[in-house]
């Protein structure tokens, strides 16, 4: 049966969707030491560079319509991929946990009944969304996307009419450093949105709308959480709303965010499973993934994520240049083929190189010079080497 493809305004909500959630706001407190000014403009320049990763990530998926995962095959072969699946999927059930973790602890600020409550009805409602569906999910996501507008437009003006700036705050944190803590976020869904342009009706166009829609909102969201400790001296966005009397309004924004976000996390780990076998059932594996993630953020606290996204940045920055390159320049494609060895050597070339560079100042961050030196590597080397070889 053909696939039912997504049009630009689903494509659009859904990475809306994506954007609107409490880990990002949260992340975006961090930013609060280097005042509004210079962490805003730290904020634009990492939502730059990550959501350029993005797109053309998302375009090799519409352009093939392969899932993420299968266009990893194209440069690193049908069995190299399998690593980077199981990455991906590792790090799609702890993104899971952690934002069920989050929004269950933001919930239970608004109504206390205890966070593991509060978990259990994220979850629950995560599972409804993957049982819709992505395609079946039109007029619930509008309407999702619509209160979360709204609401979120009411969070913004409650924080910066406070109109008091903290001067309490004593931590540093450098330039680079806050760029490459704003690139983190979207480059956390490289490895996903081509689950999401490979349905598209129109790829290149789907891809456009789902980037410049996600990055717009996800700076806001940073934006906000930077507001929130700089004009109110509060990182917890869930007090801050509750003692702005938004008490319902408040579980709202954050229950429906956190399930509008956290369900791609999940209904992907579904898509990445398939790449290691056909015989798996997606959905399956996707349910399986926010049953995991809900009983993760029941048992273990997760209190900083800052290493999981440095984590993820140095896993997944190499591997995109590198299937940058590949696909735009030499037109390469692998997935005849079990590894491509070159490739992977690459890779971790450009991964240690991305955890050297976190202990170097650089004021873009360690992201960009990562990603360009990878890409340099995997140029020369494929001008050395014309043809790519596998095992």
């Amino acid at each position: 049966m053909e696939q039912k493809k997504t049009s630009l305004v689903s494509n659009g909500l859904i990475w809306f969707g994506a954007a609107v959630s409490i880990a990002e706001i949260l992340t975006g407190t961090y930013f609060a030491p280097l005042g509004f000014t210079k962490g805003f403009l730290a904020i634009i320049i990492g939502h730059i560079i990550g959501c350029t990763m993005m797109f053309f990530a998302g375009i090799i998926g519409g352009r093939t319509e392969k899932s993420a995962m299968e266009t990893v095959q194209l440069s690193f072969g049908s069995k190299g991929c399998l690593f980077f699946a199981i990455l991906n999927i590792v790090q799609l059930v702890g993104w899971t946990a952690i934002m069920i973790y989050d929004g269950a602890l933001a919930a239970n600020e608004a109504l206390s009944i205890g966070s593991w409550f509060w978990a259990l009805v994220i979850g629950a409602l995560i599972i409804l969304w993957i049982c819709i569906g992505i395609t079946n999910l039109g007029k619930i996501n509008t309407v999702s996307m619509l209160a979360l507008t709204i609401l979120t437009v009411v969070l913004s003006y409650v924080i910066f009419t406070n109109g008091i700036v903290d001067s309490g705050i004593a931590e540093t944190m450098s330039f680079g450093a806050a760029v490459e803590l704003s690139v983190a976020m979207p480059l956390s869904w490289l490895p996903l949105i081509s689950d999401y342009t490979k349905d598209a009706q129109k790829p290149a166009f789907a891809t456009l709308v789902s980037v410049l829609v996600y990055g717009i909102i996800s700076s806001w969201m940073y934006v906000i959480g930077m507001g929130a400790a700089i004009f109110t001296g509060c990182s917890d966005i869930a007090q801050i709303m509750v003692k702005a009397g938004l008490g319902l309004v408040a579980l709202i924004i954050i229950v429906l965010s956190t399930v509008t976000t956290t369900f791609l996390d999940a209904y992907s780990a579904g898509i990445s499973s398939e790449v290691i076998s056909k015989k798996i059932k997606s959905k399956w594996v996707a349910i399986a993934a926010a049953v995991l993630g809900t009983i993760s953020a029941i048992a273990f606290p997760v209190y900083d994520i800052t290493d999981f996204l440095y984590f993820i940045g140095s896993v997944f920055a190499p591997m995109i240049a590198i299937q940058i390159v590949d696909f735009y320049i030499f037109k390469n494609d692998n997935s005849e083929k079990s590894f491509n060895w070159i490739n992977f050597v690459i890779w971790i070339a450009g991964f240690i190189i991305y955890r050297m560079f976190m202990h170097i100042d650089i004021p873009v961050g360690s992201t960009l010079p990562d990603m360009l030196i990878t890409g340099l590597i995997t140029i020369i080397t494929g001008l050395l080497i014309p043809k790519k070889t596998g095992a």
